[in-house]
């Protein structure tokens, strides 16, 4: 009977910090929108400059006429009030790049590929990392700890976009087992789904070991530290004297509570869901989402900007807000406090 009344209090306290939570989120991405128009429009250059400084039969009334189009004629502040109408409406404006597509409609384009390739970037490094940091914990000191130490170290030292040309040299050009840019080959129409799907896995086969490379050393060291800091808990020690195997108190008692700092890592990777491809794909000619706010940046498309930082922005939000949710199911200490943590 007691276990079935604290069921609606843990739910109760669940929901609280979720809603206090969503208030929070609310209130920092307002922040975030306004910092973030403010400090694009510092950058030098605007849009008219970029589009009419190379055409000498351009001059000062054809520029006036593309600022009133764009609404750049109007002061900061009165640019910022109508985004942020059309936002609440979930309309982030036109792109000023040259075609006047909708920002969203570039975006959704671009959308499938970025967040897939680091959502399997994600499970493979959770995949990987974890089993290998739980399994230098539990040969402390011995020749698994030596070696996936010296793998951290190394995976550290390397920088990605030098791996990726490292690669590209070897497997695409010497070897040439994997395609080095684009997401397709030519002949892509031509070949069977299985073709389609094999062509596609060739293409994506480099920047995601590229991405879970990059985050693999980092994360199983994290989750040796931490796995080590649960097994010196009083709760683990009294397992230990009384007679459990060290097997069964690592993976049936420890496991959990040394998954909770993992949650937070994988929590604020989310940002690097944009940010993070940049270079990468870049460097293989992915159209993905990093390569299209690089190339709105030097454009100084503000919309599209706006837009790509404001994704970045829920991303970052939500990934904090599944962290604390994956805590309260991880931990039933933390569904049980409401909103005070």
């Amino acid at each position: 009977m007691p276990l079935t009344e604290n069921v609606p209090t843990a739910l109760r306290g669940l929901l609280k910090r979720v809603f206090i939570k969503l208030g929070w989120m609310l209130l920092v991405l307002w922040g975030i929108t306004i910092i973030s128009f403010w400090v694009i429009h510092l950058a030098p250059g605007s849009p008219t400059d970029l589009q009419t400084s190379m055409n000498p039969l351009v001059g000062q009334e054809a520029r006036l006429r593309l600022e009133k189009l764009y609404g750049l004629d109007k002061p900061l502040h009165i640019q910022y009030i109508n985004w942020l109408e059309r936002l609440v409406r979930l309309d982030f404006g036109r792109s000023m790049s040259g075609d006047y597509r909708p920002v969203w409609d570039k975006i959704k384009e671009r959308l499938p590929l970025t967040v897939g390739m680091n959502v399997a970037s994600m499970v493979l490094t959770l995949l990987i990392a974890v089993p290998i940091g739980v399994a230098a914990a539990y040969y402390q000191g011995r020749w698994f700890d030596s070696i996936s130490a010296v793998f951290v170290f190394i995976g550290f030292a390397m920088p990605g976009f030098w791996l990726a040309l490292l690669m590209m040299l070897y497997f695409g050009i010497h070897l040439q087992w994997l395609p080095i840019s684009g997401l397709t080959s030519l002949d892509y129409n031509s070949l069977t789904p299985l073709g389609k799907l094999l062509d596609i896995a060739k293409h994506m086969a480099m920047p995601i070991f590229i991405y879970t490379f990059g985050s693999l050393a980092g994360m199983s060291r994290f989750m040796r530290s931490s796995m080590l800091e649960v097994l010196r808990q009083d709760y683990i020690l009294t397992a230990r004297a009384k007679g459990l195997p060290l097997r069964t108190v690592i993976f049936k008692h420890a496991l959990r509570n040394a998954l909770l700092p993992v949650i937070t890592i994988l929590g604020l990777s989310v940002p690097g869901l944009i940010g993070g491809s940049v270079i990468i794909e870049s460097i293989f000619a992915l159209p993905g989402l990093g390569q299209l706010f690089y190339t709105a940046v030097m454009a100084r498309d503000y919309p599209m900007i706006m837009g790509n930082l404001v994704l970045g922005a829920v991303l970052t939000l939500a990934g904090n807000m599944l962290a604390d949710l994956c805590y309260g199911m991880a931990d039933p200490r933390i569904r049980s406090t409401g909103g005070d943590a």
